[in-house]
């Protein structure tokens, strides 16, 4: 990869614009997670004993362009300055001067960008008016990098530019399981329904050796080779999609995993009553739920003889027990594995961080990703603005 981190900058006496992610919930005042918080502090303490002054650029909620008094980012100060251990400086309206007015040792945190509709819309004025403020441009967003905003990708070109700490590691991470990766490479896509990942789909089958569809998503793949699924969630209007990524698999000798037993129910919910049966046997007032323990074998035994693991979206209704039990042992697998040392194990995607958290999981892995739609573009094989912007 051609971009550079902060070890290749020159970071003393300047003032570094650092674009953050603290987007960060809150109720009644109150941030209630400060793990996006806790993500950035690497950065700042680097960029900090490295004898520059980071200048913190985020947004926070969507107040499209305009001034929100509730979306304001002095809500976060508190969280910030407990994780960061020092002060930090709140700047409604920066200038360069009062930059660099500031003491040796300062943080500073500029209100929310997208106060202004020129953020979004990349404007070069304003690219240009935050370019003036400071020396250096470091990105440790990388869950805004699909975004092309002044913050995330005009900035950048204006100004010497590099990766955070945090971006580092996601691009590494990344870089080992899609880019570069070591093989056999197995991609686990889960969740509820094929129409919102077939440009996932169809990249992956083209750059992994196994590909595990499980979910509401394997339904769509089952009931597009003729096998009835009964009441279960299913996209019956993308069978001919399904069959052209089996197809596109087969061309690439991507070998498509699709559950061999499924666990079925009439009810949605915790202990209902549940039952195993083969995968041609749902029955027609029942729903598929989660997939069976053979499916879990088969899958462990992939996972045992592979080197690099993507893992998007459970397997089966991880949120109600005992639907959670395929989701749960493939993960405790796959960390098993990659705490022994065979297995490069990279997972990201809301779900997927739920899931792999509720199976206890998530630690062992190699990494994983907080940032939601950039992973999951990135996945796709789309190129992210604000990484394309950091590039040589």
């Amino acid at each position: 990869m051609s971009w550079k981190t902060l070890d290749d900058m020159e970071l003393a006496g300047k003032i570094v614009l650092t674009r953050v992610d603290i987007n960060v919930p809150v109720e009644d005042g109150k941030v209630t997670d400060a793990t996006r918080i806790e993500r950035i502090a690497p950065t700042i303490k680097d960029i900090l004993a490295a004898g520059g002054t980071p200048v913190m650029l985020a947004h926070f909620g969507r107040p499209k362009g305009q001034f929100v008094p509730e979306m304001s980012l002095r809500i976060t100060l508190p969280a910030l300055e407990e994780k960061l251990g020092q002060s930090v400086t709140f700047i409604e309206q920066p200038s360069r001067d009062a930059l660099d007015a500031l003491p040796a040792g300062s943080v500073v945190l500029v209100e929310n960008t997208r106060f202004t509709p020129m953020e979004e819309a990349n404007d070069p004025k304003m690219a240009g008016f935050l370019a003036s403020l400071g020396d250096i441009y470091c990105n440790d967003a990388f869950s805004a990098a699909h975004r092309a905003h002044a913050s995330t990708e005009g900035v950048a070109k204006l100004l010497p530019s590099c990766a955070g700490r945090l971006m580092q590691a996601e691009l590494s991470a990344l870089e080992a399981a899609l880019g570069k990766p070591t093989r056999p490479v197995v991609a686990v896509v889960g969740g509820a329904k094929v129409s919102t990942k077939l440009d996932l789909l169809g990249n992956l089958v083209a750059k992994v050796d196994h590909l595990v569809i499980g979910g509401g998503m394997a339904n769509t793949f089952l009931a597009a080779q003729g096998i009835d699924v009964g009441k279960s969630l299913c996209e019956h209007d993308l069978a001919d999609t399904a069959r052209e990524i089996m197809d596109k698999a087969k061309a690439a000798g991507c070998d498509i995993v699709l559950p061999s037993d499924l666990v079925v129910a009439r009810e949605f919910k915790a202990g209902a009553a549940n039952e195993t049966v083969a995968t041609n046997a749902c029955p027609a007032d029942a729903m598929i739920l989660d997939a069976g323990p053979a499916s879990v074998a088969r899958i462990a035994g992939i996972l045992n003889n592979a080197k690099t693991l993507i893992w998007n979206g459970p397997l089966g209704a991880f949120e109600i027990e005992p639907f959670d039990m395929a989701t749960n042992a493939a993960a405790k697998a796959a960390a098993d594995l990659t705490a022994a040392g065979q297995l490069t194990s990279v997972a990201g995607g809301g779900d997927t961080v739920a899931a792999l958290n509720k199976a206890g999981a998530a630690e062992k892995f190699t990494y994983i990703s907080t940032a939601g739609g950039a992973f999951l573009e990135w996945m796709e094989g789309k190129t992210l603005p604000g990484v394309a912007a950091l590039e040589g």
